[in-house]
């Protein structure tokens, strides 16, 4: 038999033993940098520290405000209809293969996706007066 056949056979675990060293290290320099500049770092606690960071802007009032739901209900319509276009690139790459029946399941496809869009016009979602 083939030395190289028998190096093939040998027990896999020995060969993931320089990947899990190299997660070791990694993770062991994480941490001893993390704890070292912890314990190494100074430690100035004033008042004007410990304040949030605004950005050098006076906060004002509570930033919790009220926002129209119609806003987000707009921008998960346009990546729902927008997801949608990106199904449509592999049946125009694979048309000719898919033929006939591909030509069907496009065209329930955008079906479905029509009645959608009707229900949506329907109830309302895009009417943006109310």
């Amino acid at each position: 038999m083939h030395p190289y056949l028998l190096f093939q056979t040998a027990d896999t675990t020995a060969s993931y033993f320089p990947l899990v060293l190299q997660v070791l290290i990694a993770v062991g320099l994480v941490a001893f940098l993390m704890a070292a500049t912890h314990w190494l770092g100074p430690k100035r606690r004033t008042s004007d520290k410990l304040q949030n960071f605004t950005s050098g802007i006076d906060t004002h009032g509570d930033a919790r405000q009220p926002m129209a739901i119609k806003y987000f209900l707009t921008a998960i319509l346009f990546v729902l209809f927008d997801v949608e276009v990106i199904f449509f690139y592999p049946y125009a790459v694979n048309f000719r293969e898919l033929g006939w029946d591909g030509f069907w399941a496009v065209l329930l496809f955008v079906g479905f996706f029509l009645c959608g869009f009707l229900y949506i016009i329907r109830k309302g979602a895009l009417n943006w007066e109310e």
